[in-house]
């Protein structure tokens, strides 16, 4: 198991400031008048999927300080078929034109404790799109917290695109503004425990049938 190297998320996350940077001065000069495609609010997102029952969590003033002006959705599933639970989060921002941009979970949940065990991606399969791109690549992280382990999903969608890639993210971002007028988009993570009593390949693929069950939901909420 390899433990990520704290000298390499400073410089990654030195890096994101810089792009974080850029991209706001970037948008910032720009007076065009965005369009943002009529959409569901998140809090309207379904409570039930496939006998996953959600319960919404509350997000502290602080947090919502930090996240900025957008819509969020945080909430946590269960089954009564199984003991875990899975816990969703979505940030989407009808806007980033004033510097208000999408936080990386791989540089905020360090700050909360999380300690960063692995990392690697995995391909999700959108089961509602057919032909060649019925696929989201993912980010796919090993997080411990205390003597607990989580599996953790995340990855950015706006106007019909998905990427893993936070500096993919911050291109389209601004090619969208230029070409659509557009700067919304998201941010969706997905978290699981395992158990000490499984292996990680359980948890998994709990969380990728999870995925496959919000990826169908997205398009309503996260216009393409």
């Amino acid at each position: 198991m390899r433990i990520l190297n704290r000298a390499g998320f400073v410089a990654r996350f030195s890096t994101v400031w810089l792009a974080l940077v850029g991209t706001g001065l970037f948008l910032n000069a720009r007076s065009s008048v965005e369009s943002v495609p009529d959409h569901q609010q998140l809090e309207t997102f379904p409570r039930e999927l496939q006998g996953w029952i959600g319960n919404d969590s509350p997000i502290g003033t602080d947090i919502l300080q930090t996240l900025g002006p957008g819509d969020f959705l945080s909430r946590t599933y269960r089954t009564p078929f199984s003991p875990q639970f899975i816990d969703l989060f979505i940030g989407y921002y009808p806007s980033q034109r004033t510097g208000d941009t999408i936080h990386s979970p791989q540089n905020c949940m360090p700050g909360a404790g999380w300690t960063p065990l692995q990392r690697d991606r995995i391909r999700i399969l959108r089961n509602d799109i057919p032909g060649n791109k019925n696929a989201v690549n993912a980010n796919r992280f090993l997080f411990a917290k205390g003597i607990e382990r989580f599996l953790v999903f995340y990855w950015y969608q706006a106007h019909g695109r998905t990427t893993p890639s936070e500096y993919w993210a911050k291109f389209y971002l601004v090619k969208d503004s230029i070409t659509m007028h557009r700067t919304d988009g998201a941010m969706i993570r997905i978290v699981t425990p395992i158990p000490h009593s499984s292996d990680e390949s359980q948890a998994e693929d709990r969380a990728v049938k999870f995925a496959e069950l919000v990826l169908a939901k997205l398009d309503d909420y996260i216009p393409r």
